[in-house]
């Protein structure tokens, strides 16, 4: 019965996740539009900056709640309520364009909106995964995952650059309302396994009690901490290419929505390579050599970005393949690491923790990243942030145990899953 089980909750996860990807491509192309809104209406580095400043920042601020809220409430209500008031605020700012009444400073408001319903939305998302996937499928589920947001990012700019030429950006912005209700017919329509406490007394126990044991939780998991801190410092370097792309494209190298579309299509093409390497291959072997060795790619093609010369598209997008194939490798192999070893009544808060000190300092990256810019120039600063993230990632792997952990060990399996079990109460 269980297998049974296992195999109708997996394709109740397939109707969820098709739906999903609907809704993604909503609001990538809304995303695009905006943030290029911003870049054509401001030609300033540091609006782009503030803009995802404000982004990262409620993302930071609200995950870790919305994490124990995700592992105490239903997720497919907190899913419904997220999404449909995401849903709702761009139909708010669609009526704003639409009376000429929209401006940069509600536009930044909207961004900061939004975010914080994706913080209440990505954790109920991602703990549901392995409660629904069985084991032996989550790999290769998230190599899929990748591979689909891949084209579908893929897409959605190059769609977003054509309907800005064709329609005015209050219609553009209907697209995500849409795609809202398309995602939320399999959503309603599907049952998502509700979370058991293994006896724990949830009305009795305090928000921060439970934070707190999702701290615990991460800290007897080897090595995760030190992947956290590289994440974390890995996520402050890479924020001037996420924040300033836009600006690098359209006033460095003197190109339109056109051109930063076509970028971000190398860019995830790299992705959709790595995604189907990733859901091809069926188990990796010295996970964290892989994991180093990607991350050194990575920041490899971001040196790559910053050494092209004016108009030098070709050679942005070399380095966006580089940069885009090792994304779902790397996180893959972690993805499902955690799924694996953290236990279903707890995934909400790992994971929600976990994004959340990865991101911790990034705020502060993006909002240096603008004055930055201006100061020694685009390009200089995407390579100085290249140099800077292959030193790191040399410095963890040497200077720390990482290089020493053997996460396909059954006995280090059995060992994290002790350790866990132990603090749960």
């Amino acid at each position: 019965m269980e297998e049974l089980a296992n195999k109708k909750s997996f394709r109740n996860y397939m109707y969820f996740w098709s739906g999903q990807l609907f809704s993604l491509f909503g609001s990538m192309v809304v995303y695009f539009v905006i943030i290029w809104w911003v870049t054509e209406e401001t030609q300033s580095p540091v609006y782009l900056a503030i803009g995802s400043f404000l982004f990262i920042l409620c993302q930071v601020i609200f995950m870790p709640i919305a994490g124990v809220l995700a592992d105490r409430l239903n997720r497919k209500v907190i899913i419904v309520v997220a999404d449909s008031l995401q849903a709702v605020a761009t139909l708010i700012l669609l009526v704003l364009f639409q009376m000429n009444l929209a401006n940069i400073w509600i536009v930044l408001i909207f961004i900061s909106v939004r975010s914080t319903f994706q913080a209440f939305h990505l954790p109920a998302v991602n703990s549901i995964i392995p409660s629904m996937v069985p084991k032996e499928n989550l790999s290769r589920i998230n190599g899929i995952n990748f591979l689909f947001t891949g084209v579908v990012q893929i897409i959605a700019p190059l769609i977003g650059a054509t309907l800005m030429i064709l329609i005015p950006i209050n219609t553009i912005l209907w697209v995500d309302i849409i795609t809202f209700f398309i995602a939320l017919i399999p959503l309603v329509l599907i049952q998502i396994p509700s979370v058991e406490n293994h006896g724990e007394n949830v009305e009795k126990k305090s928000f921060f009690r439970e934070f707190k044991l999702g701290l615990q939780t991460i800290k007897v998991i080897p090595g995760l901490v030190t992947l956290i801190f590289l994440s974390m410092l890995l996520n402050f370097l890479i924020r001037p290419f996420d924040t300033l792309m836009p600006y690098y494209i359209n006033v460095f190298h003197g190109g339109s929505a056109t051109h930063l579309a076509i970028v971000l299509v190398f860019f995830q093409g790299g992705m959709i390579c790595g995604a189907l390497l990733t859901s091809i291959k069926k188990t990796w072997n010295s996970k964290m050599k892989v994991i180093f060795g990607c991350i050194f790619i990575l920041m490899t093609g971001y040196g790559i970005m910053a050494l092209s010369p004016p108009g030098g598209y070709l050679v942005i997008g070399i380095g966006g393949v580089a940069m885009g194939l090792t994304l779902p490798i790397i996180n893959s192999l972690y993805q499902t690491f955690i799924q694996t070893v953290v236990p279903a009544d707890k995934m909400g808060r790992v994971t929600s923790i976990d994004s959340s000190l990865s991101m911790s300092i990034s705020p502060i990256g993006t909002l240096i990243s603008g004055p930055l810019a201006e100061v020694f120039g685009v390009g200089n600063l995407f390579l100085y942030c290249a140099i800077l993230g292959m030193i790191v990632t040399i410095l963890v792997w040497s200077f720390t145990g990482i290089k020493n952990l053997d996460y396909d060990s059954k006995s280090e399996l059995e060992m994290i899953t002790s350790n866990i079990n132990s603090i749960k109460n």
